[in-house]
């Protein structure tokens, strides 16, 4: 029994199986209280402890669940995966090539990749940047074909993704709808390309289920969070803290 419990845990040292469930309660309580930002939650974290790919792997069952769950609560949902299947496809596609490849990066490649979403989010959530696009098939294409390369390299797509939609200027049920569909898109291609990489594998992906449970109770702790506490100063301090830990992660690897 207790060979089967270590089989099942993505380290043997106590500390970082600590941290890790941490990390996962914590990005869960994000995910929870803003709608987003579970993966840059993460990948700012793990990567303090353990390499890139080895967090990327680890975060794809969460991933992978809620962006089902969001997508699936939201409305006109076959609607939605016909208006935007072009943008799905090259997001898809970009990721699968990209992830495909990820033991092959340097780790700094990664790690700055992950930085560089991390601003991205912070800075577009912050200040919600708007940039002149068109709903037409090559803003689609290009946006998911950006979104994918990021995503496949750093796990964390969302920032494109969110840049555009709020360009659109969506209503909040429409904007949670899209984003669920081309979130979910992107989790089976990276996995996928994961699998190739022999960067997710059986054991990785029934040690992703530990973090899935403590994101799980973290969400419902934001949940509750958003409903006693200023959301806009919460934010703007959770946000910041993200800024500073991309910009980290970009400078220790650059220096």
């Amino acid at each position: 029994m207790k060979e089967y419990l270590l089989f099942l845990l993505p380290s043997t040292d106590p500390l970082i199986i600590l941290w890790i469930t941490i990390t996962f309660f914590i990005a869960g309580i994000v995910k929870g209280f803003l709608g987003l930002g579970l993966p840059a939650a993460v990948m700012a974290l793990l990567t303090l402890v353990m390499e890139p790919a080895g967090a990327i792997s680890l975060i794809f069952l969460p991933l992978l669940f809620t962006n089902t769950a969001q997508f699936l609560r939201s409305s006109n949902r076959l609607a939605i995966a016909r208006k935007y299947r072009y943008f799905s496809l090259a997001l898809m596609m970009s990721i699968l090539i990209t992830s495909t490849f990820i033991s092959s990066y340097p780790k700094s490649l990664l790690t700055i990749s992950i930085g560089i979403a991390m601003i991205m989010f912070s800075i577009q959530s912050l200040f919600g940047l708007k940039i002149p696009v068109r709903d037409t098939y090559f803003w689609h294409v290009s946006f998911g074909i950006f979104s994918g390369i990021l995503g496949g390299i750093s796990a964390i797509w969302s920032p494109p993704v969110a840049m555009y939609l709020m360009a659109r200027n969506y209503k909040k049920e429409e904007f949670i709808g899209i984003t669920g569909f081309l979130f979910l898109s992107g989790c089976i291609p990276l996995g996928l390309g994961l699998y190739l990489a022999n960067v997710l594998t059986f054991q990785s992906a029934l040690s992703s289920i530990c973090g899935l449970i403590f994101v799980l109770f973290g969400f419902r702790v934001g949940e509750l969070m958003r409903e006693h506490v200023p959301q806009e100063r919460f934010k703007k301090v959770l946000l910041a803290a993200f800024f500073i830990m991309g910009l980290r992660l970009i400078l220790i690897n650059l220096v």
